[in-house]
């Protein structure tokens, strides 16, 4: 007979049912927190929601509910957006929603609990908008909904301690509209003095001109009044940038304009005007709607728990975790996080500081030892005693460096940031020099030809050249999963000339390692190691356990563990050291492997050991080639085990080891200060200086909705071997930005050809900015498609 074994999927979630499975309806589940989802949707007749998408469900089988510090007014007070005693409206960040079937899921709890009258999804952000009324749900009741049915909201200390905006909302879709509404009105009012009708009909060219002088207020004054803000506030700073000419530019339009109708020397320049400014506002809303929705100004508070559980009296309850105060003992349990530096009273403490250090070896505490913030706990709960407050953790000195604080906008000048300065130089220039040209023949031709000047060269095709093609480059990166924080970080990208990498989960993929067994184990030797390793939490002894399979429990006696060298342990009759050569070895001389190693010695017999080696990420090899055309660089916390293993990436002299995060942040300075342009790329808090001190800093994450420190842009682990082509593809961006520069001076010679005669007519005017914007527009947009698939980006 031959059996057939048979993969079979859960109908919620789609992972395979291994072991117990869990069935209803005929319908298999693999465990019965997705079961439970069903049912929900089942007994509301919301199972339409499978309609749309196979298997959309996340899976529920290793989640915990505990939402009691929900219960709490002050955290209540703090994550809502708004109450009225009867009404709450609140907005949670949502990770698991993926797709179509959560948008119509999420958008009908309505349906599951009446007291939710109201849900809206912004798919982009992943959040969902929620009303409902007080005195029939709480609000833990409705985060507990939200976790029945599979969308578990992520809420952290980030979403209750938010910097208030003092600024209000430009309202830039409504200047839009109305810039809009005028530019369409004032064509249609021009045709008749675009067709020379207007001779026949002199009665309407005055009435025509009055209205288009109406139309061209609420454009002037309004949509366009940020460029009169932002070019005041250049010349305070005395910097002109790019919205002096065109603050200028708007000024002279209006005020020719408005001269010319109520002089009736000309119909003015309403259509150019109104023109200028839509596209110029049309060409801001692309460039943000183009940003990605990651926050990257998190700091450690999106790193940490909402509350956290206090013992009082032998009870615990969830206190704020911006109140908890220095003597308080606090619990923390499996997977938690420590939120501030303490003192291990109680339990078993392993600590993982992957987050922190950048290293998966977890730590163990003794009793009375400091344990700082920002640690994992993996086991069972421990009580802890705080010596330090949150804001005065080792976790926040880092982000209190200065290297966190320093204005990041200013690190490399933008293309138009340069070019402004001296345009507008230039365009004064000519200007005043055609003004005194004429002023002593004819002053009124003078004027004509120092307003036509300005309203020519005005810069609008360089004003919308950069924001498109920067907006164009970043849906591309965006679709590589590389995103950036602006349009501003793609030229800091193409200006690089230097690459510092971390290894760990950088170059690395984490926590996936591959273990060999240099050894000849017998049965019971290999129960013996088992089980030593068996009681520690160290990841190189869980995957020797995992290695190993697993084996019934021996009493251990004498157990003693020395981090960062090994075990020593007693079973029986039988004394075992496990760990490093000279830990487990001593004095014993053997050829040391390339490879991270556990030394096994029983008995005083030494056995061999188990080598570990770590894995690279896919097309390694493709990034570090770009040392021919960038100077490379590898910075480590790790120790020297895997030099020779990395000499094939990286030159000897350019790898460095043992580094702790204050020394790497020491290296970058000391690049830069040697004239380089330095791009960090890491992942952890470690690099978390380096980042900020860097020209550019790229964080490395295998989950873009984790953790991740602050930087200029977040990549995606699997993205790591197009770096070649990224970089590539930001110096095409540039290039594009300057052969549209070219184009925009060319409209400009040829307009200022007819500016300086003082003989600019208004349909010159209107043919010539339109046309040059759709150039530019049509040019860019075109020539970047090219450019990503040139580069197998698109």
């Amino acid at each position: 007979m031959i059996d057939t074994i048979t993969k079979t999927s859960c109908y919620h979630c789609g992972n395979d049912c291994n072991g117990n499975t869990y069935h209803i309806d005929e319908k298999l589940f693999c465990c019965a927190g997705c079961r439970g989802v069903y049912q929900i949707l089942s007994q509301s007749g919301l199972c339409s929601y499978y309609n749309f998408n196979d298997h959309p469900g996340a899976n529920r089988a290793s989640l915990d509910k505990r939402f009691e510090y929900l219960d709490d007014p002050a955290i209540i007070g703090d994550l809502i957006d708004y109450t009225d005693g009867q009404v709450t409206i609140i907005t949670f960040y949502i990770p698991h929603i993926h797709c179509s079937s959560c948008i119509w899921l999420l958008e009908q709890l309505n349906r599951i609990n009446p007291a939710i009258y109201h849900s809206r999804i912004d798919f982009l952000k992943k959040q969902v908008n929620i009303r409902f009324t007080n005195a029939e749900i709480s609000l833990r009741q409705v985060v507990e909904l939200l976790f029945d049915i599979g969308y578990e909201p992520l809420i952290s200390l980030q979403d209750i301690v938010k910097k208030q905006q003092t600024g209000q909302s430009d309202k830039l879709v409504q200047k839009i509209a109305v810039a809009g509404f005028c530019f369409g009105n004032v064509m249609l009012l021009s045709f008749p003095e675009y067709l020379g009708l207007s001779e026949y009909e002199h009665s309407f060219k005055q009435l025509f001109g009055w209205l288009n002088i109406l139309f061209a207020l609420p454009v002037t004054f309004y949509s366009g009044a940020e460029y009169f803000t932002s070019a005041y506030t250049s010349l305070r700073s005395k910097v002109l940038n790019i919205d002096f000419p065109l603050a200028l530019g708007i000024a002279m339009l209006f005020i020719r304009t408005v001269a010319e109708i109520l002089t009736k020397q000309g119909a003015g320049f309403a259509d150019t005007l109104c023109g200028l400014v839509f596209f110029l506002l049309v060409g801001k809303f692309v460039q943000r709607k183009t940003y990605y929705h990651i926050s990257f100004e998190r700091d450690y508070r999106s790193f940490f728990p909402v509350a956290v559980q206090v013992i009082e009296d032998g009870v615990e309850k969830p206190i704020q975790l911006s109140n908890i105060e220095i003597g308080q003992r606090i619990r923390i349990r499996h997977n938690e996080i420590i939120p501030a530096d303490a003192i291990l009273l109680k339990g078993n403490a392993r600590i993982d500081f992957s987050f922190v250090t950048g290293e998966s070896i977890p730590v163990n505490k003794t009793l009375g030892e400091v344990i700082y913030a920002g640690g994992r706990q993996a086991g069972e709960a421990l009580e802890l005693e705080v010596i330090k407050p949150v804001s005065q953790s080792y976790l926040t000195q880092l982000w209190n460096n200065e290297a966190f604080t320093r204005q990041q906008d200013n690190r490399m000048q933008t293309f138009n940031e340069r070019v402004s300065r001296y345009f507008t130089i230039v365009l004064l220039t000519i200007a005043f020099g055609s003004l005194f040209f004429w002023l002593g023949s004819n002053w009124q031709r003078g004027l004509s030809a120092f307003t036509a000047v300005l309203i020519v060269a005005c810069p609008c095709a360089l004003a919308l050249s950069t924001p498109f093609t920067m907006s164009a480059a970043l849906g591309v990166f965006d679709r590589n999963r590389f995103y950036l924080k602006n349009t501003a970080v793609v030229e800091q990208l193409a200006r690089i000339n230097t690459l510092v990498f971390d290894k760990t989960g950088t170059i690395t993929i984490a926590g996936d390692n591959t273990i060999s067994e240099v050894a000849t184990l017998s049965a019971y030797q290999r129960k013996l190691i088992y089980n030593v390793c068996n009681n520690s939490g160290h990841p190189l002894s869980r995957q020797i356990c995992r290695h190993l399979g697993a084996m019934a429990v021996m009493p251990i006696a004498a157990y003693h563990e020395t981090a960062g060298r090994g075990i020593s342990a007693q079973i029986g009759e039988d004394v075992l050291r496990i760990g490093s050569l000279e830990f487990a070895v001593g004095g014993y001389s053997i050829q040391m492997a390339s490879t991270t190693q556990v030394h096994l010695m029983i008995n005083s017999e030494y056995l061999g050991y188990f080598g570990f080696t770590q894995t690279y990420r896919d097309g390694l090899k493709h990034v570090t080639s770009l040392g021919s055309a960038y100077n490379t660089f590898l910075l480590s916390g790790d120790q020297d085990h895997e030099r020779n293993q990395l000499l094939p990436y990286f030159t000897d002299e350019h790898m460095q080891f043992g580094k702790s995060p204050q020394q790497k942040l020491d290296f970058v300075k000391q690049l830069q200060h040697g004239g380089n342009k330095v791009m960090m790329i890491g992942d952890g808090l470690n690099d978390s200086g380096a980042l900020k001190q860097s020209d550019l800093g790229v964080a490395v994450t295998d989950n873009v909705n984790n953790f991740s420190p602050g930087s200029d842009a977040i990549l995606d682990g699997t993205s790591l071997s197009k770096l070649p082509a990224f970089l590539q593809f930001s110096k095409d961006t540039v290039t594009i930005i300057y052969i549209s520069f070219f184009i925009s001076l060319t409209y400009n010679f040829i307009g200022l050809s007819y500016a300086v005669t003082g003989k600019l007519s208004p349909l010159t005017a209107a043919i010539l900015m339109p046309l040059s914007t759709a150039t530019i527009i049509s040019f860019t947009s075109i020539a970047t498609h090219l450019a990503a698939k040139n580069r197998k980006l698109s």
